[in-house]
C-alpha cells in the first residue's frame, strides 16, 4: 500500500496528547517526540523554515508519520523515553548509559551481612542506591564499619548451626571488628538493632544513631567506664563529621530530588542531587550531546524522566530551575529564595564544574579540536563567510578630551596575539571626536597592511554602536575592502552586534563561547588602550614639569619620580635627599627651582 502524502497524514492526526515517530523512505526511524497536541506539534515542523539546519534536513527526509495516543502528557514523557532507548533514532538525544551502578545490600538472613554489589538478586534482601560511583559506597561502608561491628563472613548463622558449635570466631573477632555471633557471643536481637540503625543511616537519617550513642556514652560514664565511654564518643564524632560534610541545608527538607542544567552550543550537563533529612545521599551529572539545538526545557524534561527511572526514584517533589509539567503525581518546585534555592544553586554549580572540566580536558588532550570547534561556532553565530582565525578590535580612549589615543588588539585562533597589538596617537583630529578618530586609525591600520602585503583579518570589531561602525566603514570603503573583510560594531551592552546596512542588531546568547571571545577582545582593547592613555598623560605631565627646570633632563626626573613617587614629594624633599638620588649639582638646580631650603 502506498504511503499517503505528508499533507494528508497531517490532516488525520488527532488533537490529543501522545508520541509521534518520523520515518524516512527506507522505513528507518528518524525521530521520536512527544506533544500535548499531536496535530499542532507535528504540523509545526512542516509549516516553516527552521533556524537549525539539522531540523530542516530532518524535515526533508520525513516520509511517514506514526503516532501513539496516551492519556496525559506525563504518560507521553515516559513512552517517549522508552521508545528513544528502544529505537535509538538518528536525530534524538540518546540518554543511554551502559554502566551498572553499585548498590549497598542488606542481606535477608540471620545476622545480616552488609556489602556492595552491582547485581540485584530478588531474594527479599534490601538494596540501597544505586550510587553513582564506588567511592561514595566505600565512604559509607567505612563509616558503618567504624560505628557498628558487623560480621564479614558468609556463614549460615542459623540458630541450629550456632548451638552445635559448627563455627569458630576468626581474626575479626579478636581485633574487635566483630562481636562473634558465630559462637553465640552476640544475640540476634542486638545485631538486628544495629542493622536497623544502619538502615536509617543509608536513608540519610543520622538522628537515631546519634541519640543512641549519646545515651550509651552517658550510661558508661555514669558507671565509671571512661575508656568505653571515650570509644563511643569517638564514634559520635565520626558520625557528626560525616553528617556535617553531607548536610547542606535544613534537615526538615527530606525526600526531595534536585535537577539543574547547564548547556552550551553542542552539549548539556544535567546534575541530579537526592536529598534525605537535609543530607545529599546521591549526586550524578549526566552529559547530553545535542542533536537538533534542543532547548534546556526539552533536555531537562528528558533527563528527569530518565534519571528517575535509572535510579529508581519515587519522590513526590522535585526542585527545578524552571517550571515543567510531569503530571499530578510529581510536585515541581521552582524556589526563588531560602534553603531550597541554595540546594538548587549547589546543583547548578556541580553541572557547571562538570562542563568546565570537560572543556579543560578537551583543551589539554586536543587543543586543535577545541580551537576548531570555537572557530566554527563563531563563523556560524556571527554569520561570516569564513572562520575568524584573525580578528582585530579597535577602541578609542580619551579622558575629558585630552591625549586621544586608539588601541588595536589582535586575536589569532581565538587567543590574544600580543606581539601584533598596536597603539595609535590621533594625528588629524583636534579634540575629543570618537567618530573621526575611528575613521583615522582604521584607515591607517589597513593602508599600511595593504602597502606591506600583510594578510588581512577575517573580522574587524569596532567598540561602539552604529556611529563608530559608520566611521570605520568610510575607511574600509576608501581602501576598497568592503566585502573582503567582515566588520561589526559592539554596542555598550555588549550583547548587541551591529552589521553594516542592518538597523536591527544581532543578540548573542549570553552563554555562548562566541560572546566570551568577543568579551575577551573588548576587555583587552580597553586595557591596552587605557594603559597607553595613562602613560601618555603621565609623560605629558612629566614633560610640563621638566620643561620648567633648566638643565634637568627626562632621565633625571624619571629617577626622582621612581624614588619619591610624585612631583609633590620632590617639592617637599630636602636638597640632601634629592642629592642622594641624582647628585649634588643637579640637586642644587632642583632645590633652587623649588626654593627648597638647605638642610
Amino acid at each position: 500500500m502506498e504511503t499517503p502524502s505528508i499533507e494528508l497524514q497531517l490532516q488525520t492526526l488527532p488533537d490529543s496528547p501522545g508520541v509521534y515517530q518520523y520515518y524516512d523512505a527506507a522505513g528507518k526511524i528518524l525521530y521520536v517526540g512527544k506533544a500535548k497536541n499531536l496535530k499542532k506539534r507535528v504540523s509545526s515542523y512542516f509549516n516553516k523554515t527552521h533556524d537549525n539546519a539539522k531540523t530542516n534536513v530532518l524535515v526533508r527526509q520525513i516520509v511517514e508519520i506514526k503516532h501513539i495516543v496516551v492519556a496525559s502528557e506525563a504518560d507521553a514523557l515516559l513512552l517517549e523515553n522508552n521508545l528513544i532507548k528502544k529505537l535509538q533514532p538518528r536525530y534524538n538525544v540518546l540518554l543511554k548509559d551502559d554502566k551498572t551502578y553499585p548498590w549497598i545490600c542488606i542481606k535477608k538472613e540471620p545476622f545480616s551481612r552488609i556489602f556492595p554489589t552491582r547485581r540485584m538478586v530478588k531474594d527479599g534482601s534490601e538494596y540501597f542506591g544505586p550510587y553513582t560511583n564506588f567511592k561514595t559506597v566505600n565512604t559509607i561502608l567505612d563509616l558503618i564499619k567504624e560505628l557498628y561491628p558487623l560480621r564479614t563472613c558468609n556463614y549460615d548463622l542459623s540458630n541450629t548451626n550456632i548451638q552445635s558449635g559448627k563455627y569458630k570466631v576468626c581474626l575479626e573477632y579478636h581485633i574487635g571488628n566483630c562481636k562473634g555471633p558465630c559462637e553465640g557471643y552476640e544475640s540476634l536481637e542486638n545485631y538486628q538493632t544495629q542493622v536497623d540503625a544502619i538502615r536509617e543511616i543509608l536513608k540519610g537519617n543520622f538522628k537515631n544513631s546519634l541519640r543512641d550513642f549519646k545515651k550509651l556514652m552517658q550510661e558508661l560514664a555514669a558507671e565509671m567506664k571512661f575508656e568505653a565511654a571515650q570509644k563511643v564518643k569517638e564514634k559520635i564524632e565520626v558520625l557528626e563529621n560525616y553528617q556535617a560534610r553531607s548536610t547542606i541545608l535544613n534537615p526538615k527538607i527530606s525526600n526531595v530530588d534536585v535537577f539543574s542544567i547547564v548547556s552550551d552550543e553542542s552539549m548539556a550537563y544535567v546534575n541530579f542531587l537526592q536529598i534525605a533529612h537535609g543530607a545529599i545521599i546521591r549526586s550524578h551529572t549526566m552529559e547530553i550531546k545535542k542533536k537538533l539545538n534542543e532547548s534546556d526545557e526539552e533536555l531537562l524534561e528528558l533527563a528527569v524522566v530518565e534519571l528517575r527511572e535509572r535510579f529508581h526514584l519515587s519522590t513526590k517533589e522535585i526542585i527545578l530551575p524552571f517550571e515543567l509539567d510531569f503530571g499530578d503525581t510529581i510536585k515541581v518546585t521552582v524556589p526563588q529564595l531560602g534553603d531550597k534555592k541554595q540546594i538548587l544553586e549547589l546543583s547548578q554549580r556541580n553541572a557547571k564544574y562538570q562542563r568546565l572540566e570537560q572543556l579543560k580536558q578537551m583543551q589539554i588532550v586536543n587543543p586543535e579540536r577545541h580551537t576548531n570547534r570555537i572557530m566554527a561556532q563563531m563563523q556560524k553565530d556571527l554569520r561570516l563567510s569564513a572562520e575568524p582565525r584573525h580578528i582585530e578590535c579597535f577602541d578609542n580612549s580619551n579622558i575629558q578630551g585630552t591625549n586621544p589615543v586608539s588601541a588595536c588588539v589582535v586575536f589569532k585562533d581565538g587567543k590574544p596575539s600580543k606581539k601584533d597589538y598596536r597603539h595609535f596617537n590621533i594625528k588629524t583630529v583636534e579634540g575629543p571626536n570618537d567618530f573621526a578618530s575611528m575613521e583615522e586609525v582604521v584607515y591607517r591600520r589597513y593602508k599600511r597592511m595593504l602597502d606591506e602585503n600583510q594578510s588581512l583579518p577575517q573580522l574587524i570589531i569596532i567598540d561602539g554602536g552604529k556611529g563608530q561602525l559608520s566611521s570605520a566603514l568610510k575607511s574600509i570603503d576608501a581602501l576598497g575592502l568592503r566585502g573582503k573583510v567582515a566588520i561589526i560594531g559592539i554596542a555598550k551592552r555588549l550583547e548587541e552586534l551591529f552589521y553594516p546596512g542592518d538597523s536591527v542588531p544581532l543578540y548573542l546568547d549570553k552563554k555562548s563561547e562566541t560572546l566570551k571571545v568577543i568579551q575577551h577582545l573588548r576587555n583587552e582593547a580597553h586595557r591596552f588602550g587605557i594603559t597607553h592613555h595613562r602613560d601618555k598623560r603621565s609623560k605629558s605631565a612629566l614633560q610640563t614639569s621638566m620643561e620648567t627646570i633648566p638643565g634637568i633632563g627626562e632621565k633625571t626626573m624619571l629617577a626622582l619620580l621612581k624614588h619619591f613617587k610624585s612631583v609633590k614629594r620632590i617639592q617637599l624633599a630636602t636638597e640632601k635627599e634629592i642629592s642622594d638620588v641624582v647628585g649634588v649639582s643637579k640637586a642644587k638646580k632642583i632645590s633652587e627651582f623649588y626654593n627648597i631650603g638647605k638642610s
